[in-house]
């Protein structure tokens, strides 16, 4: 088969394909022609590898998994070394939890002493300030790029349709002519509600109210770069949605993802936190006819990066029709 059947086949993108062989997970033949020629294994190999990418496992680390396949396995996971790439993934998890945990202990701590030097003795039951979310704090951990948006480029929107915070119904794979900016965010603090335990030290959790009043201060000059529609989207509800785009007084409205539906039809690195088993992680698309035209992850700073996108779209403008 060719490597658009095998792209179709296997629900992925042209550009994962020809990474993975890139990085030696997949080689196909050559026809006579020059063609790349892919056989059923290839297609299998590209499912298992998506598969492991779903679990937090990045292709460079399942070739264990591959070659299991490749010596006659049903399942890639049946070999032994296999099984340590598991064991491996679990230990990172164990101990990104752990120094989490640690992290999240000291801030505890600094913030108790803070507390204690800041108010009155004769206050006792003085109040603390409340999170400052048009802010960003210093010294925010920068997130790493992990590889987990690679395989995007290129890759079609599926046909899902999600609920604005106007109420409205969005095709996803029908937003209409012109570039559309969808960024996506973990998710948005509310005044008077905690963020979750040790957010601050996740890289890249903290910033979505000030990476939304980016899009918002510089919305008129995307406009003018050629950018139809924005929408920011999260696995919140519409209804927490549509408080966060009054409150903050966007020009456009936000799209509710609470089961996931285009994590998992894209395969888009999300992560966890105390009280979330699964957020998404920041990350933008620039979407043309129906395809994914350009990816910006890992995104920080958030307060900023409206900027960037601009930037970009002055660089690539759209093409005239």
């Amino acid at each position: 088969m060719r490597i658009g059947t095998l792209a179709a086949q296997a629900e992925t993108s042209i550009k994962a394909i020809r990474y993975y062989e890139q990085i030696g997970l997949i080689s196909p033949e050559r026809d006579p022609n020059g063609y790349r020629s892919y056989t059923p294994a290839d297609l299998r190999a590209v499912r298992e590898i998506r598969a492991l990418q779903r679990l937090g496992i990045p292709p460079g680390r399942s070739a264990p998994f591959l070659e299991c396949l490749q010596t006659g396995h049903e399942h890639g996971d049946e070999c032994v070394s296999s099984l340590a790439v598991y064991r491996d993934a679990i230990a990172e998890l164990d101990g990104l939890i752990t120094e989490l945990s640690a992290r999240r202990s000291a801030l505890q701590r600094s913030l108790d002493g803070a507390a204690d030097r800041q108010i009155p003795a004769a206050s006792p039951n003085l109040a603390a300030a409340p999170h400052d979310f048009s802010k960003l704090p210093e010294g925010l951990p920068v997130p790493a790029d992990d590889g987990a948006a690679a395989h995007l480029p290129g890759a079609s929107m599926p046909d899902l349709t999600l609920v604005d915070s106007a109420g409205s119904q969005v095709s996803l794979a029908a937003l209409g002519p012109g570039r559309t900016v969808i960024y996506l965010y973990p998710l948005t603090g509310r005044p008077g509600v905690d963020l979750p335990d040790g957010w601050d030290a996740i890289p890249g959790a903290r910033g979505c109210s000030t990476q939304a009043c980016s899009f918002r201060d510089h919305f008129t000059e995307l406009a003018a770069a050629g950018v139809a529609r924005v929408y920011g989207l999260s696995s919140q509800d519409s209804g927490y949605q549509a408080e966060v785009t009054a409150r903050l007084r966007l020009p456009f409205t936000m799209l509710a993802d609470p089961d996931f539906a285009l994590g998992d039809a894209l395969t888009l690195p999300t992560f966890a936190a105390p009280g979330h088993a699964r957020l998404y992680s920041r990350l933008t698309l620039v979407v043309t006819g129906g395809r994914i035209e350009h990816v910006f992850y890992p995104i920080f700073p958030p307060n900023t990066h409206a900027e960037q996108v601009l930037a970009w779209l002055r660089v690539n403008p759209a093409p005239r029709l």
